[in-house]
């Protein structure tokens, strides 16, 4: 669905659940991580592709990254790479609703680009991602996850991420 047809409790960034998800490519466009940010906490997902923007693997890939948080995907928004051709196979999966930014208007889904900036703090643009590990990709996500954010009163992301996922 188009993000026009996204309810107005997803614009104003007030229920937890809704998610906006991307990629991170390498140079030459060789190597894909992919970013998976909750709206309301932060909390971000990562993980290697190692088959790069492959749309098959990916949407398996971002099937078990949110697997475990199942009962805390109530939307997806992604742009319109052809990585993310398996919308509706995701959706289903995890029974949640799933729209489409606007074409080349990435501010539609600005947290995941602000977010996937945090992650080029670690994993530079001229770097090329086999030289980092599934390991180390897990080790970045963490400690953005761990980095304190004025937007959240200086609370962390996997702090409030934790605490909505617990208290609902």
């Amino acid at each position: 669905m188009s993000i026009d047809e996204r309810p107005a409790v997803i614009n104003e960034k007030q229920r937890f659940g809704d998610w906006e998800i991307d990629t991170v490519v390498g140079p030459g466009n060789n190597g894909a991580i992919l970013t998976a940010t909750e709206r309301l906490t932060g909390f971000l997902l990562m993980k290697k592709l190692p088959e790069g923007k492959n749309a098959k693997a990916l949407a398996k890939e971002l099937y078990y990254m949110l697997l475990p948080y199942k009962q805390a995907v109530l939307s997806i928004t992604s742009d319109n790479g052809t990585e993310f051709y398996e919308h509706k196979r995701i959706a289903r999966m995890l029974n949640t609703d799933y729209y489409f930014a606007h074409p080349y208007s990435s501010w539609e889904r600005g947290l995941n680009e602000y977010t996937n900036g945090l992650i080029r703090q670690y994993i530079p643009k001229k770097e090329h991602f086999a030289k980092f590990s599934d390991k180390d990709v897990e080790n970045f996500q963490h400690k953005i996850n761990r980095r304190p954010r004025k937007l959240l009163n200086f609370e962390t992301p996997k702090y409030r991420f934790f605490n909505f996922l617990n208290s609902s």
